[in-house]
């Protein structure tokens, strides 16, 4: 890195672009930094000149974006506008996981709650009321009236509820047989879910079982 200048200074109408080096060390960089400022002096007097530090890769905290601030006040003029770092890119991995979704309340008769991604619902689905996911549906009370789990043809997905007596229950295309069929006097919350191509219903505590990664969604 011998001979590499670490700092780029560009001029602009607005003022002038720091471009700082994202690849080498902080301490070095700030050190450079105090050096330009030393050398160019007496091109750094005059008017009030706006700053713009631009980081590139490299993320800051606070602390370290005030000693950048403080090397530059040491020039009266220079008055730092902003201090950016490009956007971090995505995790791909973070990306491909559905939202969770929470809501409290009572889904009533007339009332279509709808979300991409999970959805966990702290309160009754009262019959004439239908939850639609694209991921999971979790039910935190009675579920009396309709669940769609997996919309979007997802037939992973699940729907789960403390009191399972839905009107109907689906997941992807795949249609619950009659209600009264889903009639269950467990004290357990139970969950829906398909096993080869039909509805089949199950313990809350075989969900992990089922589906290890469960509890790995994102959540909001």
């Amino acid at each position: 890195m011998a001979g590499k200048s670490l700092i780029t200074i560009k001029g602009v109408k607005e003022g002038l672009v720091f471009l700082l080096d994202d690849q080498s060390p902080f301490e070095q960089l700030l050190e450079e930094l105090e050096a330009k400022l030393d050398k160019h002096e007496q091109q750094f007097t005059g008017p009030i000149v706006h700053v713009f530090l631009k980081l590139g890769s490299r993320q800051l905290g606070e602390e370290d974006k005030e000693k950048l601030r403080s090397a530059l006040k040491r020039q009266g003029n220079l008055l730092v506008q902003s201090i950016e770092s490009d956007p971090v890119p995505p995790d791909p991995d973070e990306a491909d996981r559905p939202v969770l979704h929470t809501m409290t309340g009572i889904v009533r008769s007339g009332q279509t709650v709808e979300y991409e991604g999970h959805l966990l619902l702290m309160g009754d689905v009262n019959p004439g009321g239908t939850l639609r996911c694209t991921g999971d549906i979790y039910v935190l009370g009675a579920l009396r009236g309709t669940a769609h789990a997996g919309s979007e043809g997802n037939e992973n997905a699940i729907i789960a509820a403390s009191l399972m007596k839905p009107t109907q229950l689906r997941i992807a295309d795949v249609i619950s047989r009659p209600p009264d069929e889903w009639t269950s006097s467990e004290p357990w919350m139970e969950y829906a879910f398909l096993r080869d191509g039909a509805m089949a219903i199950d313990k809350m505590s075989s969900l992990g079982r089922h589906r290890k990664e469960v509890m790995q969604f994102k959540g909001v």
